[in-house]
């Protein structure tokens, strides 16, 4: 099964060339993995090239649909944190 990259995609090339079967290609709207290509670095790497160098949280999907850097994971801020604080600002 192969990993996926969501509309999250921001096309900013991290990953493009840190794929070890070129399987990341420039789509319409943003970078596609080829799911016949993407290995998911088994045999070349412990993890994920891809989702390792993306700094966008939910842009690399895996298999089962869930993403591999989820809200928070990166930017260090907990969901529902977040979710409070954004109600906190559009209440003033």
């Amino acid at each position: 099964m192969a990993l996926s990259i969501g509309e999250a995609c921001v096309n900013c090339w991290a990953c493009v060339d840190l794929c070890p079967v070129d399987a990341i290609h420039l789509g319409v709207e943003h970078f596609v993995i080829d799911p016949q290509q993407c290995s998911q670095c088994e045999g070349y790497f412990a993890e994920p090239q891809c989702a390792s160098i993306c700094p966008v949280e939910e842009a690399v999907i895996d298999p089962k649909g869930n993403p591999v850097n989820p809200k928070g994971s990166l930017s260090g801020i907990a969901q529902a944190r977040l979710d409070a604080v954004k109600r906190e600002i559009q209440a003033r």
